[in-house]
């Protein structure tokens, strides 16, 4: 392949280890570092999001874009892609990320017709398949873009226009259809307006209904051409809908059982949106883990004084490192890794900038895991929470657990020997003073 010129004039970004000054090396995350026989990059699995580091201009609801990057320029919108597409890898090199992810529309332009949008797609998809070949990265997930045109104004596969629903079945067809192309090991499903605005004007079952039938529709075509990669759920309550339904982890699980989906899906976690959804980020992975369906994390966080998806680089150890407790503790991510879908701030608008807040973020994260694994290894809080429920270990409280017992026999048991329970701490304080040695040591 034909050697580009350079787009960046930083250089590749090295380990220089926790006394580093230099702002542009990793204190934390050092990718050729052996961990059990893996190295730290197999472990994080770090993947950069196109959309918001190659897309992205700084615009929000009350002014345009502040981030100029010299190769958009041009009037070809297929050349200016491929062009963008050599800088992209080139930062994925620099910045020393193993995968990478896309939306569909992030990556080529959009065309008057389907056929048109396809066939430029296609045309940025080989590009990218002689990139990764070149360079080694490889492709975390793929997606479709079913919120930005206005066609999916009402929804994607809950529009109420089935029309519009036949069109993005054949969206999702051709990005399933890529991504299996370029060896993508994931492919997520973002409701982005599958939701509601208003009940006045919505069918909630059908609109569900519908939905269900769309993913049942896309693992059989997966089936139908040996896509092998693991179909992930990505929840968010609400924003861009007022309600969407993929909510949260919890829900997105009784939606999958309800229609009979369950084992073809994992979920994608996003930080942001399980603080939008009223929950810590630790709580979403749990009860992900807790049905084995954690299959990989949006690393990201919000803005807590503001109520929308801020989308910021989350460098926050401490809740980091309770997710990466959670996370190890649940055997790992699998086939999915940490996504970056992360944005730089409106005024951040040097090419250093995109530099500073992806090192920021791994090596927020690498620390993290470092600390998880030390706190699973001495295991003071695995022996304390097992000593809490040791009482359902043995006698009428293992009975309870394996349903050999109801509530005559423990009504008679409290009645006689067992009488009233003693309180017993749950020594809150205690634990939240241990996690802190693990943080200031």
């Amino acid at each position: 392949m034909k050697k580009t010129r350079s787009h960046w004039s930083v250089p590749t970004i090295a380990y220089e280890g926790p006394g580093a000054t230099n702002a542009l090396a990793f204190r934390h995350y050092n990718p050729d570092e052996l961990i059990d026989g893996k190295t730290m990059s197999a472990h994080m699995r770090f993947s950069i999001a196109y959309w918001h580091s190659f897309r992205g201009t700084g615009s929000d609801p009350f002014g345009p874009g502040t981030i100029l990057r010299p190769w958009e320029k041009g009037t070809d919108a297929v050349s200016i892609a491929k062009v963008r597409m050599d800088a992209a890898f080139e930062f994925f090199q620099k910045i020393r990320a193993p995968f990478w992810c896309f939306h569909d529309r992030d990556i080529a332009p959009e065309g008057s017709t389907l056929a048109q949008s396809n066939k430029n797609l296609d045309a940025i998809v080989a590009h990218a398949k002689d990139l990764q070949k070149a360079t080694g990265v490889k492709l975390l997930w793929g997606t479709a873009n079913l919120f930005s045109n206005p066609r999916f104004m009402c929804g994607a596969s809950t529009n109420p226009d089935a029309h519009v629903f036949a069109y993005a079945a054949a969206q999702v067809k051709q990005a399933i259809d890529v991504t299996k192309l370029l060896g993508g090991e994931n492919y997520v499903f973002w409701g982005g307006r599958e939701g509601y605005e208003t009940l006045l004007n919505t069918n909630l079952k059908r609109e569900q209904d519908h939905l269900a039938a769309f993913l049942h529709m896309a693992v059989d075509y997966a089936k139908s051409i040996g896509f092998k990669g693991q179909f992930l759920i990505e929840p968010k309550p609400k924003e861009p809908t007022k309600h969407q339904y993929d909510f949260d982890v919890a829900s997105g699980i009784a939606f999958l059982r309800t229609y009979g989906l369950e084992s073809h899906f994992k979920f994608n976690i996003e930080t942001n949106h399980a603080t939008l959804a009223g929950h810590t980020f630790q709580h979403e992975i749990e009860v992900a883990a807790a049905q084995n369906m954690l299959g990989s994390i949006d690393a990201n966080a919000g803005d807590l004084l503001l109520g929308w998806d801020t989308d910021q680089f989350n460098t926050d150890v401490k809740e980091l490192t309770l997710a990466m407790t959670s996370i190890l503790r649940a055997g790992g991510l699998g086939s999915g890794g940490f996504n970056f879908d992360a944005k730089l701030r409106r005024p951040s608008i040097d090419a250093d900038d995109l530099f500073h807040a992806h090192i920021g973020g791994m090596d927020a994260y690498a620390l993290a895991f470092k600390l998880a694994r030390k706190i699973l290894a001495d295991g003071k809080f695995e022996s304390f929470v097992a000593d809490r429920y040791a009482s359902f270990d043995t006698g009428f409280g293992q009975d309870i657990e394996q349903r050999r017992i109801g509530f005559k026999e423990l009504n008679k048991l409290v009645l006689g020997k067992l009488g009233e329970p003693k309180p017993k701490s749950g020594k809150q304080e205690y634990l939240e003073n241990l996690l802190n040695t693990y943080l200031h040591d």
